[in-house]
This record gives structure tokens, C-alpha cells and sequence, in this order.
């Protein structure tokens, strides 16, 4: 049976997300807060053999729906508990995720179309990134775009939209968005449907407030994605009763009404990360938003969906108490496509680069590629950066940690530059598909040699000293804890297990109660006032910013 050129193409993309996601996954230690917290709730799902309820340290956990820890678990079963099995279903989305791009791309536009969109999407830092990564929102993201672009086919087979071949009825195409925001809502909780439900209704509010989706498919919309969210939310209700929904639903408000610890900013907060952390894209992003030469229906409209869309996550997380990197991440999928689209006008022919463009490209590309070349050589001269970070005693002592730096690291630096180069070069020629090709390849080679090259040593100065220090009392009859300081790295990679003292959760007790076993504390050298006072607590070292105590039991 031979395989169609679409599947063909659909293959060859999984294979090269393959390669560039799944190599090196357990490379490094898991980062506080987000990648040790989930793995942790996933490990103590392994544990405890309990899947329907989270736990953390074996204490129920109303934070978040257990979708992606389900795949965490599974891929611990599978791996053993780890930071390879950790990240390893994100690597998952990420083939799933280009190859979805790039078939959508295929049937609204052409083969071309899809490659640049699935290109984008790859070639863009923080949304590569992520694919390498232990956090919830690479699946999250995927479901809501499904979700939402399920209900744009609802909604143009409905109407009659020209330019497109929908060969099913209208309904499926409800049923399938029902379908995956109910997944969404499972993954991350109700945002994934204040999402969906926020960019229908700009699109209301754009067709003059009339009903383009009438009240009864909107309800039946509802109601599936409903029904795939009770699957679980109705069977932790029947055994354990409501109080996890209740706790549940106060949390999700305390997110959005006030900033986790750490996690404030600015109103701008988002622009900001889109327009470094995007790169290139978010370049190509701000010419979408200008006048481009769209000829069919469909076309003009899906652009206008992910104008929607982006906005529409912008202006949610830009109002939201608590200012994190990865919460503008859903506006990905909308910059690629839009990028996909200037790609191709700039392909065509229908536009030029514009000369600010190139300078963005140079300024940012070249700065970023430019402090990366530079930053090894730096660091081997680290004795001359420290007077930098006197007045952070913390980030001071960090600078201690003994890592080799050999200066060859400065290759992803140079990486980066030469792929704006040969872009612009390509571009200079009239080639522009070519130079697109080498802009977002390169832009993903660069990703993924800089995390190779760097971000093990990042990670020497950032936490390592604490997280060995857990890992080398796995299996050690104690107590493990952080002092004045968040981390979930005392649960995870210390291995606590179920059965301790309910006691332990609690600080005071540890510092001054009557304990049933050792105690460890881990301080930042900033945060060790209290314990420096309590006679029976006794330092035991200090290390690149971190220090370590003990406390004997009586």
C-alpha cells in the first residue's frame, strides 16, 4: 500500500521532531518549581497506586486536574521515576503538535503552507523549548487549539464557507471541540474553556453580536466537553465527595486574582516575553498585524481567529494577578500561524522585507546570539562578574560552583548569528523559501545545541548543590525539609515515602518538637537566620549559596 504525499511529509516531520525532542531528556536535573512539582505528583500517583486522586507529599492536591500526570505516571511505569520519564510526554506533543500543524496548514492552504506553519512553530525558542520540558502546558495549549479549531469548522460548515472542502456534516466538528476542551479542562483545569469561550466571543462581538453558534449547539459543545471533564471530576466526587471541587475552584480564582509567591510583574510582562522568547516569529508577528493580500474566504477568516486568539490570551494573562512565562504560551500556535502567513506572502512575492524587519532580526538574533557566544568566556573568568551581584548574596554564592566552561560552548552563539546571516542572505537573493528553511531549522539546531552546551552548567550555579544534597538521602530514615525558601526538590528527589509523621509538614515542629528522627533543613544563605539561633540545629556545610543543617532527633 503506498503512503500519500500528505503522510509522507506528516512522517518525515515526526521524524525530525524524533531527533530533536527525545535525545537528552533526563540530561539534567528537574527545575523548581513547575517540572519537580508535577513529577512529584506523578511519582506519588506510582507510589501510592492511587491515579484518580493527586497527592502531594502524599496530601491530596486541589491545584490541578490529573491529565497530564496520568502521562507523567504511565511514562514513569514505563521508564522508572526520573527526569527522562518526566519529560517525556511533552516530547510526545511536540511530534504531535507539528505534525497536527502541519496537515491543518496543508488543508487550509497548501503542503507549503503547512511545512512554514509546523517550521514556526518549531523555530521559535520558548515554544521549542518547551517540547524539552516536564510542564503541563505543551498539552494543554494542544487541546485548546483543537478544540477551538474544531468549532471554526463547525461554524464555516454551517455557514457555507467557500474555499474549504468540509467533508463531514457540521456536527462532528462540534462533537470533536466538545471533545478536546473537555481534554483541555482536564489537563489544566476551566481556563481551557474561558480561553475558547473568550475568543467566541470577540468573533460575536466582530459579527455585530449575532449568533453565529446558536444557544442549543453552544450548550451541546458545553455539555461534551462537560461529560469528558466528569470522567474524572464525577468519579473523585462519587468516592471522595465534593470537597476536592470546592478546593479545586477557590484555587483556580486565588490564581487568577492574586500573584502566586514569586510570580508577580508587570502589566507588559507578556509582550515582553513574546517578543525575546518567540524570536524569530514574534518579528514576522507584528507584520501579520498589517495590511496582507488574502484572496479566499476561509483564509481571511482563520487569520482573523488568530488575531483572536492572541489577543484574547494576551489581555487574559496580562490581567491576571500572577505573571508566569509559560501562561502566554497558547498565543504560540496563533504566532506561528501568522508568521507561517507573512512567510508565505514574503515567498510570493504579495510582500517585501521590510528593512525594520532585517534590523529586528540583527538586533535581536544578533544580540542574543552575541551574549550567548560571550557568555562562556565570561563565566571562565567569573572572579570579574562578581562584583556585579553584591548586593545578592545569594546569586553571589551561586558564582562558586565549580563548572568547567571550555569556551566551545560559544558555538550556539555563533550558530545563531550565522542563521540571521544566511537568512538575510537567501533573502537579499529573492529566495525566500530557502532562507525561511534555514531561519526556522537553524533557530531549532540553536535551541537544541545551546541546551546541550548549557543547561547542565546553568543548572550548577542555579540549584544543584541542593538537589544532590536530596538525592543523598534517598532512603535515609529522616526528615527532609527547605527553610524559608519553595521547593519541591526535598519531595521528589529525596524519594519521601508515605507513612511519615503528619507532624513533619510542619516547620515549627521540625525546628523545635519533640522529632522521631533526624531532620535536614536546606537554606539559602540569605534565609538562615532562625535556624543560626536554635542550639540543637548544626550546620553541616555550606555550598554554592545553599547551606545544610542538621537537627538529631532526642
Amino acid at each position: 500500500m503506498s503512503i500519500s504525499r500528505s503522510n509522507r511529509n506528516a512522517l518525515s516531520i515526526a521524524g525530525i521532531a524524533a531527533l530533536f525532542f527525545f535525545p537528552f531528556l533526563g540530561g539534567v536535573h528537574l527545575f523548581d518549581w513547575d517540572e519537580i512539582n508535577f513529577a512529584e505528583i506523578a511519582r506519588e500517583m506510582v507510589v501510592l497506586g492511587d491515579y484518580l486522586k493527586p497527592h502531594m507529599q502524599f496530601v491530596p492536591f486541589t491545584e490541578k486536574p490529573p491529565l497530564f500526570f496520568w502521562l507523567q505516571a504511565l511514562s514513569m511505569e514505563v521508564f522508572g521515576v526520573g527526569e527522562y520519564a518526566a519529560r517525556f510526554p511533552n516530547a510526545l506533543c511536540g511530534i504531535a503538535t507539528l505534525v497536527a500543524l502541519y496537515k491543518i496548514g496543508e488543508k487550509l492552504h497548501s503542503e507549503r503552507f503547512g511545512w512554514l506553519w509546523a517550521g514556526a512553530y518549531f523555530g521559535a525558542i520558548l515554544s521549542n523549548l518547551y517540547f524539552k520540558s516536564g510542564i503541563i502546558d505543551p498539552w494543554f495549549n494542544l487541546f485548546i487549539f483543537l478544540g477551538l479549531y474544531h468549532l471554526i469548522l463547525f461554524y464555516w460548515k454551517k455557514s457555507g464557507m467557500e474555499g474549504i472542502k468540509l467533508r463531514s456534516s457540521k456536527w462532528p466538528y462540534l462533537v470533536w471541540a466538545g471533545i478536546f476542551t473537555g481534554l483541555g479542562m482536564l489537563t489544566k483545569g476551566p481556563v481551557a474553556y474561558l480561553i475558547t469561550g473568550g475568543v467566541l466571543a470577540v468573533y460575536w462581538v466582530h459579527k455585530r453580536f449575532r449568533f453565529y453558534i446558536q444557544a442549543h449547539e453552544f450548550a451541546l459543545y458545553t455539555l461534551i466537553a462537560l461529560a469528558v471533564t466528569s470522567l474524572w471530576y464525577g468519579a473523585i466526587t462519587f468516592v471522595h465527595g465534593t470537597q476536592f471541587v470546592v478546593e479545586f475552584t477557590i484555587r483556580q480564582w486565588e490564581l487568577f486574582s492574586r500573584p502566586d509567591a514569586g510570580h508577580a510583574g508587570f502589566p507588559g510582562y507578556h509582550f515582553v516575553v513574546i517578543l525575546f522568547g518567540c524570536f524569530p516569529a514574534s518579528i514576522f508577528l507584528i507584520r501579520a498585524h498589517g495590511k496582507l493580500e488574502l484572496s479566499e474566504s476561509h483564509t481571511i477568516d482563520f487569520r482573523r481567529w488568530m488575531l483572536m486568539l492572541f489577543w484574547v490570551v494576551i489581555i487574559l494573562f496580562s490581567i491576571t494577578a500572577s505573571k508566569i512565562v509559560h501562561y502566554s504560551s497558547m498565543t504560540y500556535f496563533a504566532i506561528a500561524y501568522l508568521t507561517a502567513l507573512v512567510a508565505e506572502q514574503l515567498i510570493t512575492g504579495k510582500i517585501q522585507l521590510a528593512g525594520w524587519m532585517k534590523g529586528m532580526l540583527w538586533g535581536i538574533g544578533g544580540l542574543a546570539g552575541t551574549l550567548v557566544a560571550v557568555l562562556p568566556f565570561a563565566a571562565m573568568n567569573i572572579e570579574v562578574l562578581k562584583p556585579l551581584f553584591e548586593k545578592d548574596k545569594f546569586a553571589l554564592k551561586n558564582l562558586d560552583a565549580l563548572v568547567n566552561w571550555t569556551g566551545i560552548e560559544a558555538i550556539s552563539g555563533l550558530l545563531l548569528i550565522g542563521t540571521i546571516a544566511t537568512f538575510i542572505w537567501f533573502a537579499k537573493r529573492e529566495r525566500m523559501e530557502h532562507a525561511f528553511r534555514y531561519l526556522f531549522g537553524g533557530v531549532g539546531v540553536f535551541v537544541f545545541v545551546t541546551l546541550v552546551l548549557f543547561i547542565a552548567k546553568i543548572e550548577s550555579y542555579s540549584q544543584r548543590a541542593a538537589i544532590e544534597f536530596y538525592e543523598s538521602k534517598q532512603g535515609c530514615d529522616c526528615y527532609v525539609a527547605n527553610e524559608r525558601y519553595k521547593s519541591y526538590g526535598p519531595m521528589f528527589y529525596a524519594r519521601m515515602e508515605p507513612g511519615y509523621n503528619p507532624a513533619s509538614l510542619e516547620k515549627e515542629w521540625l525546628k523545635h518538637g519533640d522529632i522521631d528522627k533526624d531532620a535536614f533543613f536546606v537554606a539559602k544563605v540569605t534565609g538562615t537566620k532562625e535556624l543560626d539561633t536554635i542550639p540543637d540545629v548544626e550546620l553541616l556545610y555550606e555550598k554554592n549559596g545553599f547551606t545544610f543543617w542538621k537537627r538529631s532527633a532526642q
